[in-house]
């Protein structure tokens, strides 16, 4: 009789602990949901969201999109497409333009990233200055857009490319700092203390504890961003920054609608090509720094 009591008050205290665990996870529940859906309707109504509106402005989002494609006959298909694509050379060259301000870019980005991110990295850092200098310089750099960036170079120095790679440049150092600066504290933490037990300096320490293992990654983010400079530099030129998107931004005005269709697919297909390639080279990447690990 003993032990059933005993057992049955056991029984009964974790009962009675389970509904009340379960009754403090349903009301963080409900209030998560609450502050949720109270977050997003003020979003909603600051943004000024309309669903009337919006429904009302679909049909003109079709119409605009349907103006934008040219017939192609089954007579004539290579003569409607050659029409279509009637500067296809001079839209190559541009389209060049914008990969190589990408390249260029993310290169000269990732090079400014690479050499302050051990800074940034909070159980790297050879002092505290160091460590806030970084940091703070990596999120002024990834805060203030590519256009912001670009508008102030066009400035600063005319229109041309070269204001859009030193946009591009900047604001891969800044969002590439903080990736490199996390890959780096996430080093495994033995082999840098016996560097610095041996006696070895901090870019000692840097260069043969914590690159090897970090360096799958940072190439990894490096070619991830390069993905997305090439979509940027496809808009900079918008605002006098060169490359494709300068031509881009001059046939909407005119509303020349072939050529907008025409010149977004050619984007549309020089992006879909590099992300596959880069997803190929980062996977080739990922795998060969877990095997490194796992030796």
């Amino acid at each position: 009789m003993l032990r059933t009591a005993a057992g049955d008050a056991a029984v009964a205290r974790f009962e009675a602990r389970y509904r009340a665990e379960a009754r403090r996870k349903a009301l963080t529940t409900a209030l998560g949901g609450a502050l949720f859906l109270a977050a997003c309707t003020a979003s909603a109504i600051v943004g000024e969201i309309d669903p009337a509106r919006f429904a009302a402005g679909l049909p003109n989002i079709v119409d605009y999109v349907a103006r934008t494609l040219p017939p192609v006959s089954r007579e004539t298909p290579l003569a409607d497409l050659g029409e279509w694509f009637w500067a296809m050379d001079i839209w190559l060259v541009l389209l060049a333009d914008t990969v190589l301000m990408a390249i260029v870019g993310t290169l000269a980005g990732a090079g400014m990233a690479f050499l302050f991110c051990f800074h940034a990295a909070a159980n790297l850092a050879p002092n505290g200055w160091s460590f806030f200098l970084a940091r703070r310089s990596f999120e002024l750099a990834r805060t203030v857009p590519e256009l912001v960036f670009a508008l102030i170079f066009v400035y600063a120095f005319g229109p041309g490319p070269f204001a859009g790679v030193l946009a591009i440049a900047i604001h891969s150092a800044g969002a590439l700092g903080k990736l490199f600066a996390e890959a780096n504290e996430n080093a495994d933490p033995r082999p840098i203390e016996a560097l610095s037990a041996a006696g070895a300096t901090w870019a000692e320490t840097m260069r043969f504890a914590v690159l090897p293992q970090t360096l799958p990654d940072l190439l990894s983010y490096s070619l991830l961003r390069f993905e997305i400079n090439v979509r940027a530099a496809s808009v900079l030129g918008i605002v006098g920054a060169g490359g494709i998107g300068e031509e881009l931004y001059l046939v909407v005005r005119r509303f020349l609608y072939a050529d907008i269709s025409a010149i977004v697919l050619l984007i549309l297909a020089t992006v879909a090509l590099i992300d596959l390639v880069c997803e190929r080279l980062r996977k080739g990447l990922i795998e060969a720094g877990e095997r490194k690990r796992t030796r």
